[in-house]
């Protein structure tokens, strides 16, 4: 839902910043590598050590560099086959970091079991509902949407990280419980657009 909403605003935000970019030289894989080099060093180092709000605040600002190559490219007028299979590719990394790095924390420090459990299974979900689509793409069919897409999780587990963070109880358990019924909901409705998707095929040939 936020992407088709907030897509087209954010862009002409960003588009002024990627031509910027582009003209100093610098190349949208760049930017994509360093975002996500930045956001697994903070995840990985801030989270485990309780430091949620440094945490929460450091990975969005690298998951931002995430829109700065969309607009880079945009200012390129192309994006290159590579660039897509990078992008996608670090996304998970990033993803994996930052659930990881929650994990960490919720089974250590944070005492808190139930939180660790609900941010493994956003975890493992995250992977999932990426690899769906891509798959079904591979087959030909389409797997798109559903309920909570990377821009919903990513900003319900950092709301979440830095709202534990400065003090409100249960924030985080609560944001990761969501976050985790809402990602299976969507892994299953990205099983059934697959599955609709090839009937509608079958229907037609």
């Amino acid at each position: 839902m936020l992407n088709l909403h907030a897509r087209a605003r954010i862009n002409r935000l960003l588009d002024p910043i990627g031509r910027r970019l582009v003209g100093l030289g610098i190349t949208p894989d760049a930017v994509t590598v360093a975002g996500t080099v930045g956001s697994v060093a903070a995840a990985l180092w801030f989270l485990p050590r309780g430091e949620l709000v440094a945490g929460a605040w450091v990975i969005t600002a690298f998951v931002l560099f995430d829109l700065v190559d969309g607009a880079m490219a945009r200012a390129r007028g192309r994006c290159t086959a590579f660039g897509g299979v990078l992008d996608s590719a670090c996304d998970r990394i990033a993803d994996g970091a930052l659930f990881a790095g929650l994990v960490w924390w919720c089974l250590g420090a944070g005492e808190q079991r139930l939180a660790g459990a609900a941010a493994l299974i956003c975890l493992v979900t995250g992977q999932i509902i990426s690899y769906i689509k891509a798959r079904a793409e591979a087959a030909g069919l389409r797997a798109d949407g559903g309920l909570v897409e990377r821009a919903e999780r990513l900003i319900v587990a950092l709301l979440g990280t830095f709202l534990q963070g400065v003090g409100v109880p249960y924030a985080l358990a609560v944001a990761l419980g969501v976050l985790a019924a809402a990602s299976l909901w969507t892994v299953g409705q990205r099983m059934v657009a697959a599955y609709r998707s090839a009937q509608s095929q079958q229907g037609t040939s």
